[in-house]
């Protein structure tokens, strides 16, 4: 993979207006955003489309970027809330999706959410880089059963599956992991969770 401090001046061309560094950033980063949002969705068209629009968010607010952390963990945590409003929007009906009025098919026209405003992605990114600074300090057997039930998603089975150790382990390290990265967000100015 690529140097996170490499990314980052690719990022400081773009912003100073070159676009070939910001192609570059593109190139690197298209597929593996792709595929996480199409395993999330399972559709490849909606996966291009929600890459597509990572990548947009990025150009558009190229200026307020910050090397807090890796780049990828940046555009990767934008492609994961854009591919979670997905998931939410098309699950509600009627929520976030219109008809048209003037033909029979019917249509989705997405509607401006709430939660991308500036102000609101600006500080959901502050909290994501405290998670990750909380997440690094916890212990390894801790960090990885909570990064696989909280943000893989895996059921307590497959996750001792994994780790090779017990149900009842599993659910005992989440729970410790889980009341460690609260305190260590408590430290870290954050609010508690």
């Amino acid at each position: 993979m690529n140097a996170p401090n490499d990314d980052w001046e690719l990022v400081f061309r773009a912003r100073d207006g070159n676009m070939a560094a910001f192609a570059e950033l593109v190139r690197r980063y298209e597929r593996p955003i792709t595929h996480f949002c199409q395993r999330m969705l399972g559709s490849r068209q909606d996966a291009e489309d929600i890459a597509q629009d990572s990548f947009v968010r990025v150009f558009r607010y190229l200026d307020r970027l910050q090397p807090s952390a890796k780049f990828s963990t940046l555009l990767f945590g934008i492609a994961r809330n854009l591919t979670l409003n997905f998931i939410r929007d098309s699950s509600r009906r009627g929520r976030g999706v219109t008809q048209s009025l003037t033909t029979e098919e019917f249509q989705e026209i997405a509607v401006e959410d709430d939660l991308l405003r500036p102000d609101r992605k600006a500080r959901l990114n502050e909290i994501e880089a405290m998670i990750e600074q909380g997440l690094q300090l916890l212990s390894p057997d801790h960090r990885e059963v909570l990064v696989l039930r909280e943000i893989q998603g895996l059921d307590y089975n497959t996750i001792a599956d994994i780790v090779k150790c017990r149900k009842g382990t599993v659910k005992s390290r989440i729970a410790r992991a889980r009341e460690q990265l609260r305190q260590h967000m408590e430290q870290l100015g954050g609010e508690s969770l």
